[in-house]
């Protein structure tokens, strides 16, 4: 699948939502492609540089994602909200004349479904409290906190991390690997605080 490739300095995975704001002329452009063709592109963790540069770096694993909503904003930006659908991995990139990176990429198969085991019970609890701040409300995100795969996802996109931790949690393939880790970090933030 030959797809744009939109590098940010955030992540989202598989029914996960952010909010963009788009003024560069090569992701208006974009836009407009993708919804008159109704298909979506690719966002993929930066590894370095600003995300309006030409040259930034990032990393080969991002997710597919599709336009749900866009508004003029307040600031005569476009503003754009997003959902994932799939994981996937950048085989290939190149870059058009005016900056817009290009990819192919493959789907990765889906992660298994599971339930959050007992020892983990604390994980759904925190992702309940991040849920109740206004800004993730806006984004009227579902989320079934019974499912190991929601959970994981969802803490990755919205706890404090670093990036190249966040890169790490979201090309794991197996959502119980993903809260012990979780779980594991979370541990040692309440340890710093």
């Amino acid at each position: 699948m030959n797809v744009p490739i939109f590098p940010l300095n955030s992540v989202v995975l598989p029914q996960g939502r952010i909010p963009l704001q788009l003024f560069e002329p090569r992701y208006i452009d974009m836009l407009s492609r993708c919804l008159k063709e109704d298909r979506g592109f690719v966002i993929v963790l930066l590894q370095k540089g600003p995300e309006t540069s030409k040259t930034a770096a990032f990393y080969d694993i991002g997710t597919y994602v599709r336009i749900i909503d866009f508004q003029q904003l307040d600031n005569g930006l476009l503003g754009i909200t997003v959902e994932g659908e799939s994981k996937v991995s950048v085989v290939r990139t190149w870059q058009q004349e005016d900056g817009l990176n290009l990819g192919d990429v493959e789907c990765l198969m889906s992660e298994a479904e599971s339930d959050v085991p007992e020892r983990y019970q604390e994980l759904p609890s925190v992702l309940r409290a991040l849920f109740r701040h206004p800004a993730i409300q806006n984004l009227d995100m579902k989320v079934d906190f019974d499912d190991a795969r929601h959970v994981g996802w969802r803490l990755t996109e919205l706890l404090p991390l670093d990036t190249p931790e966040k890169q790490r949690l979201a090309e794991l393939q197996d959502p119980l690997e993903r809260l012990d880790r979780l779980q594991r970090l979370l541990e040692a933030l309440e340890g710093e605080g």
